[in-house]
């Protein structure tokens, strides 16, 4: 019997200032769930860190350095094909501001004023996890 692929371990990161928003980035044309908007973040190395895969992702992309994170969410999630696990983490302090180092749009938005719609469906479980906090 074949055994089922490991699912893609993927890092996320909610950044929230002291005023509550939170950091969403837009996915890039050519890309899956391009025009969905999503918390940054990317797949984990092999052999990576959880912590370490975060902040390696948030340097690349955003060009920040994580100071303080904590685990928020882990979500498993299936797109067709392809099965995630969404290993998502509130920053709760980083150096640096962010800025798009991969030339997708940023928005700072507060969760409660974020159009669901607006973003990729498993970043849309985060929100509602946010919200519920």
């Amino acid at each position: 019997m074949p055994v089922a692929p490991k699912p893609l371990h993927v890092m996320a990161g909610v950044l929230r200032r002291p005023d509550g928003q939170v950091l969403i980035t837009e996915r890039q044309a050519g890309k899956h769930l391009a025009g969905f908007w999503e918390f940054p973040g990317g797949k984990l190395d092999p052999g990576e860190a959880p912590p370490h895969g975060l902040a390696r992702e948030l340097h690349e992309e955003l060009g920040i350095q994580v100071i303080e994170a904590e685990p928020l969410l882990a979500l498993p999630w299936r797109y067709d094909r392809k099965e995630l696990l969404l290993d998502t983490w509130l920053v709760l302090a980083w150096q640096g501001v962010p800025q798009s180092l991969e030339q997708q749009a940023l928005d700072w938005v507060l969760p409660p004023d974020l159009p669901a719609e607006r973003l990729a469906p498993a970043d849309r479980e985060i929100l509602r996890h946010l919200l519920a906090r």
